[in-house]
């Protein structure tokens, strides 16, 4: 049996996804519970605020991981890694924030060897240098969580389940947005996803003081629907595996811009793809004969890709597969 990896995960202590009434616990549970059970890790956790002293982890650790590489997840000051011989990895998301955040100022001054994180390489390298390394790992779900859901044939079938943040259609918005805010408003990050809302057959329903429907249940939610929509421009979000795993028939945008490909679903088998110029027509087909057993069929196919290849133990061992790369 091979060496256990001991790994010192350091984040801030006020870090958002970490605290207990967080409606998102998809990083909670990959971080401190799924990386905490798997048995190749032995796993240390050094919470912080501002500052963290890393020289104390000489001769302790194989590995120090980051939770983010911006400083709402990690101590501001990591004194004294510069001059450890410890790989460091850290996760990474939402890469048009990087100028914003000075995220690339963090690359030399916390000493990262290796980036991961759920988006596409290209684009992460739209935003990072090319000698920067990255690796995809798609991480967050948890399959205990989608388990005893509601049958498909007793799901509601005359709507298509829509979730998440709009844009704003209003054209004073868009063009505010557009030189004030270039990349980051929410008509540029999910356009489809706003237009889907104009249809008198899509259902939207946002989070409530913080929350959405079943007491914050979201696979409970998911599964009272036959179909859902998965829909981001830029890059595919946790709703891609997320809907998968509750059963659904997942209509998702997949174009060349959102490079979704790396996460394995196939058009008309484990899901329906679509795009700005297709959605109506793929809707509509499913809303003229919701009962023919193909989509069904397709809803549990995408549900055994999601389980077989993008749960928190696949991605943990690819983040292992890592760790043994950088030792």
């Amino acid at each position: 049996m091979k060496k256990k990896i001991r790994v010192a995960l350091i984040y801030k202590k006020s870090y958002n996804y970490f605290q207990p009434n967080h409606h998102d616990k998809t990083t909670y549970d990959f971080f401190v519970g799924a990386l905490k059970r798997d048995p190749n890790l032995e796993m240390m956790y050094f919470p912080a605020e501002n500052r963290f002293d890393a020289s104390k982890l000489k001769g302790k650790c194989d590995i120090i991981l980051l939770t983010n590489n911006r400083t709402d997840g990690t101590p501001d000051e990591l004194i004294g890694i510069e001059k450890l011989e410890i790989p460091v990895i850290s996760r990474t998301s939402d890469s048009h924030y990087a100028q914003l955040h000075k995220q690339i100022n963090f690359h030399k001054k916390w000493k990262i060897d290796h980036y991961f994180g759920v988006i596409p390489k290209s684009y992460f390298y739209k935003y990072y240098p090319k000698e920067f390394k990255f690796k995809e790992i798609v991480f967050g779900l948890e399959p205990k969580l989608y388990q005893n859901l509601k049958p498909f044939n007793e799901r509601i079938k005359n709507k298509i389940l829509n979730t998440g943040v709009m844009g704003n259609k209003n054209l004073k918005s868009r063009i505010a947005n557009k030189l004030l805010n270039p990349g980051f408003s929410g008509w540029y990050l999910y356009k489809l996803r706003t237009l889907c809302n104009d249809l008198p057959y899509v259902h939207h329903e946002g989070m409530k003081n913080g929350k959405y429907p079943f007491d914050g249940d979201f696979p409970k939610y998911l599964s009272q629907y036959r179909a859902a929509i998965a829909a981001c421009t830029v890059y595919p979000v946790q709703k891609y595996w997320e809907m998968p795993a509750a059963g659904c028939l997942t209509f998702m945008e997949m174009t060349e811009r959102n490079d979704g490909s790396y996460l394995g679903f196939k058009d008309g088998e484990t899901s329906i793809f679509m795009n700005e110029k297709n959605y109506k027509r793929k809707f509509e087909e499913f809303l003229n004969d919701p009962d023919n057993k193909k989509w069904q069929e397709i809803a549990s196919a995408g549900r055994e890709h999601v389980m077989n290849n993008l749960t928190n133990e696949k991605a943990v061992s690819q983040l292992v597969n890592l760790m043994r790369e950088l030792i």
